[in-house]
């Protein structure tokens, strides 16, 4: 009898023994579960942070292919009135810049003057909206400010300056394939410009020659306006040979390359003027001062 009375309570005992430790392993189980859970979670979140990211970067390269594209077309539409130049040769021999006296008076020059006749082309927008960017044509009043009169009677023929301070900042240089006469300052960067094309645009940098540089004379059909050839800071390119057009509102391909090449140094490509002379480069007059500033004149 009195042992049915001791198993008893041992059995109550133990049954709540039992089921204290099923509650802790039911309870271990269910932190187990949420700790998986949660990290599974941050597994979900991270990778999801992931792919948004990796959207965002290619959302923002469709928007650069994109502009690429815009301004492919622009340039399509630019070279549109235009057949393409012609093909490089493989040699030629070193020309030497120089606009002879008697030249062609027709030939074309920076315009500060003339109004277009006509409404501008297509491409003369583009070369107006797209090119020459933060950069300005030196009008005379800022040459001679900066530079001094080159001399004391101009006409439409070539002369030598007169002015020794000026004649003590021209060189006679050998830039890539053509041999020029400039300002020093002008001809280092030429010299930048034509190592980048080489390496980058070595067909073009083959077909380059040039149609003159320094050439102290008034702009063609003016007696009153001096061209910018005169401070040995302007130059007109050919391409294999070709002399592009003037006024024709089309342009060379080449020539749109070189454009960009220039503006990053800061010349003035004169495709932009109210008569277009794609062939025509200028340094502006945000480098001219900077090259003042920084003692380069």
């Amino acid at each position: 009898m009195r042992q049915a009375n001791v198993i008893g309570p041992i059995i109550v005992a133990i049954g709540v023994i039992v089921a204290a430790m099923a509650f802790a392993v039911v309870t271990t189980l269910l932190e187990t579960a949420d700790s998986a859970t949660d990290m599974r979670l941050q597994r979900g979140e991270a990778a999801l942070a992931a792919e948004a990211e990796a959207r965002k970067a290619l959302e923002a390269e469709v928007a650069g292919l994109r502009a690429d594209l815009a301004r492919l077309r622009e340039d399509m539409s630019l070279l549109a009135n235009r057949a393409p130049a012609p093909a490089v040769q493989e040699s030629s021999a070193p020309v030497v810049f120089q606009d002879p006296a008697g030249a062609d008076p027709s030939l074309p020059d920076e315009d500060f003057e003339t109004q277009p006749e006509e409404g501008m082309t297509e491409a003369m927008k583009l070369a107006k909206t797209r090119f020459n960017k933060g950069i300005t044509q030196p009008r005379n009043s800022t040459m001679k400010e900066i530079l001094g009169e080159p001399r004391d009677s101009y006409s439409t023929a070539c002369q030598q300056v007169t002015n020794e301070r000026l004649k003590g900042q021209m060189e006679t240089r050998t830039v890539g394939p053509i041999t020029v006469t400039m300002l020093k300052p002008a001809l280092d960067s030429l010299e930048r410009v034509l190592a980048r094309l080489k390496a980058e645009e070595p067909d073009i940098y083959k077909a380059i020659g040039t149609a003159g540089a320094f050439c102290a004379r008034f702009i063609r059909g003016s007696t009153t306006a001096v061209s910018n050839h005169s401070w040995g800071t302007a130059i007109d390119l050919t391409l294999a040979g070709e002399l592009d057009p003037f006024a024709d509102g089309g342009t060379q391909a080449g020539l749109v390359v070189l454009a960009d090449y220039f503006n990053k140094e800061g010349w003035y490509w004169g495709a932009a003027y109210n008569r277009e002379d794609s062939m025509h480069f200028e340094v502006g007059e945000e480098t001219l001062r900077a090259w003042v500033a920084e003692g380069k004149l």
